[in-house]
């Protein structure tokens, strides 16, 4: 497999090398020592430094501001940001605004896009459902509101559920109402739009974009294992307009697929970052004289973690490949999407656990990184489903596409 990148990709990663050169990881209070979450707010400084270097719209087209490039550009600088764990959402507002110009209705990506890129807005996606072991889309319903709709939202084909002009809306006579819970949603307390993954009566599944402030959407607090805020969303009877519910067919599976797969773009560049820091320990700390990083025992562990990081780095670019140009193959791209956080998963854990025991007991001192890092690696580990998950979803893709 050729992994070469494009000039343009390897721009962004450049800039995006540029941005974060200035990021310190230690720069919010450590999550070992802070009851609930680290911050408020998201970096803001930071924030809008992505979007004065255009990296916002990095996946967006020219029409509405954006560079014109693909996930895999996304990925390369989710891979940057996550070596200093960035505090913004970068990889959920990027993935929803994708989705919108993707599958949404032309005059909202014209409204919400070229905000989305200039940092003016924020976008957030609540994909872990009530638990985070179930469906997100199973989580809220979303049923029409008057007859019109109605009629048009059940045909089940995967089109429009609106007709062209419609105006409708929260204070109108036709539109969609919501509701349900979607947990551990990041940063929806500062975000502007959550996208919603929903389901129809007939259990079709739709993405809902819903105003943070529209009457009956709530939210309660929530903490990541990281320190980093996040949100119970419960929606009771939450009026949305035609135009903001994205029922084309395919949306939702294609975007918790972008999620995943840049999931694990952050996996590979937390992981990168972790046996780094372990190569410059273990190369200045003696014992008999020696470096550490002399010894056998110590070059074996992190020969090993650095395989995990190749493997992880194969698998991602593979399910960022496939997803970036809907191209073909023997499962369909949800399959590579899958193995992809199987590897993220377990090596990420796997990598920071080893960085733990070979720092030893300096590895838990809380004015060193590395425990940030391990809270992040755990949070990742788990986002979007472990890969105990990503296992039983690869098997029963395999049962369904048998190979050979």
């Amino acid at each position: 497999m050729d992994f070469t990148f494009t000039e343009e990709q390897q721009a962004a990663v450049e800039a995006a090398r540029a941005v974060f050169s200035d990021v310190a990881p230690d720069r919010a209070p450590s999550p070992a020592l802070t009851p609930g979450a680290v911050a408020k707010d998201i970096d803001r400084h930071l924030w809008h430094e992505l979007a004065r270097t255009d990296l916002l719209g990095l996946t967006l087209s020219p029409e509405h501001g954006g560079a014109g490039l693909d996930p895999i550009a996304l990925c390369l600088v989710l891979r940057e940001s996550a070596k200093v764990l960035a505090r913004v959402p970068l990889l959920e507002s990027c993935a929803v605004a994708t989705a919108i110009e993707r599958y949404g209705e032309r005059t909202l990506a014209a409204e919400l896009l070229p905000r989305a890129g200039r940092g003016e807005l924020i976008l957030t996606v609540g994909a872990n459902g009530r638990s985070g072991h179930d469906p997100a889309e199973l989580a809220v319903t979303a049923r029409p509101y008057g007859e019109g709709v109605g009629s048009n939202g059940s045909d089940g084909s995967g089109g429009s559920d609106r007709a062209d002009g419609e105006t409708g809306g929260p204070s109108g006579g036709s539109g969609w109402v919501l509701d349900g819970v979607q947990s551990a949603v990041p940063w929806a307390q500062v975000a502007d739009w959550i996208a919603v993954p929903a389901h129809t009566a007939g259990g079709r599944p739709v993405l809902a974009l819903v105003p943070r402030t529209r009457d009956g959407v709530t939210l309660a607090d929530q903490v990541s294992t990281s320190g980093e805020r996040l949100a119970e969303v419960r929606l009771e009877a939450v009026r949305v307009e035609p135009r903001e519910l994205i029922d084309a067919a395919g949306c939702w599976d294609w975007l918790r697929s972008l999620l995943t797969t840049g999931t694990c773009a952050l996996a590979l560049g937390l992981g990168e970052r972790v046996l780094a820091m372990t190569a410059e320990y273990t190369g200045r700390r003696e014992q008999f004289g020696f470096p550490v990083a002399t010894f056998q025992a110590v070059a074996v562990q992190a020969a090993d973690r650095y395989i995990d990081l190749r493997a992880m780095e194969a698998t991602l670019w593979q399910a960022a490949w496939r997803i970036s140009t809907d191209a073909g193959g023997p499962l369909p791209a949800s399959g590579d999407v899958a193995v992809a956080k199987i590897w993220a998963s377990d090596g990420v854990r796997r990598v920071v656990q080893t960085a733990q025991h070979l720092h030893g007991g300096f590895g838990a001192d809380t004015d060193y990184p590395l425990h940030r890092y391990h809270a992040w690696a755990k949070q990742i580990e788990l986002s979007l489903g472990p890969a105990a998950a990503h296992e039983e979803a690869l098997g029963d893709l395999l049962a369904a596409h048998p190979l050979g």
